[in-house]
C-alpha cells in the first residue's frame, strides 16, 4: 500500500470513491487532528476544518470516525511492512538487517510522523466496546497486520541468537522494549519546518546504536 491505493470497504468503512486523492486527503487531515488533539477530542468537522471542505465531502468517502482512524492504523502499518520485510529478508547477517529495520522504522516514524503517531496512540483502547461488526474486523485485520510485522523482528532476533551475535535472549519477549523504545519516538520528537534529512539520519543512528548495543553478548 502506498497511500494512494482505495482500501476495500469491507475491511476499512471507506466508501467506495471516484477520486483516490479526497480519501488521502482525508486521511492526511485527521492525522493531523488525531496528532493535535488526540482522537476522543477529535471531531469530524475538525478533519473538515483541516481540509478547508464541508463534513459532507468526508461523509462521502467515509461512515464515521473510527472508520478514519482505522484506515489510519491500516496505512501505517502497511508502510512499515512494506519497507522493512524486503529488509528482514534480506542475505545480511542478523545483527545488520537489525540495524537496517531499525534505521528504517525510526526514518517512517519521522518522515510520516502524524501517521505514525496516531498508529501507536492505543487502537484498542480508543475502540473497545464501540465498534460494529465491520470495524471489529477492519480492528482484527489491523492486529495481525502488527503481530506480522513484530514477527518480522522476532525471526531475525532468534538468528541472531541462535548464530551467537546476539546474546541469549527471548527474542518474542525482547522485541517488546525494541519496539517500545522507538515507538517512543512519537512522544518526544517533533518535526521542524525544513528539518533536513540528515538530521533525522542521526537520530535513526542514534536509536541503531542503541538497540544493537543492547543485543551483543
Amino acid at each position: 500500500m502506498t497511500g494512494t491505493e482505495p482500501v476495500a470497504e469491507a475491511e476499512s468503512g471507506a466508501r467506495p470513491a471516484a477520486r483516490v486523492e479526497g480519501r488521502d486527503a482525508i486521511l492526511e487531515a485527521a492525522a493531523a487532528a488525531f496528532t493535535e488533539r488526540g482522537y476522543t477530542a477529535t471531531t469530524i468537522d475538525d478533519i473538515a476544518d483541516r481540509l478547508g471542505a464541508t463534513k459532507g465531502r468526508v461523509y462521502h468517502y467515509y461512515r464515521s470516525k473510527a472508520d478514519i482512524f482505522l484506515d489510519i492504523h491500516r496505512y501505517a502499518m502497511q508502510r512499515m511492512l512494506d519497507v522493512v520485510t524486503p529488509l528482514a529478508q534480506g542475505g545480511d547477517p542478523p545483527e545488520a538487517r537489525i540495524a537496517a529495520m531499525v534505521r528504517a522504522h525510526a526514518i517512517l516514524l519521522m518522515t510520516s510522523f502524524p501517521f505514525q503517531r496516531v498508529s501507536v496512540q492505543g487502537l484498542e483502547r480508543h475502540l473497545a466496546g464501540r465498534v460494529t461488526e465491520r470495524q471489529r474486523a477492519a480492528l482484527d485485520g489491523v492486529i495481525r497486520m502488527r503481530d506480522a510485522y513484530e514477527g518480522l523482528f522476532v525471526r531475525v532476533l532468534e538468528e541472531g541468537v541462535a548464530a551467537g551475535t546476539f546474546r541469549p535472549l527471548v527474542p518474542r519477549r525482547a522485541v517488546k522494549p525494541i519496539l517500545g523504545s522507538l515507538n517512543w519516538l512519537t512522544v518526544w520528537y517533533r518535526p521542524r519546518p525544513r528539518e533536513e534529512a540528515a538530521a533525522q539520519a542521526l537520530i535513526a543512528d542514534e536509536m541503531v546504536e542503541f538497540v544493537v548495543r543492547g543485543l551483543r553478548p
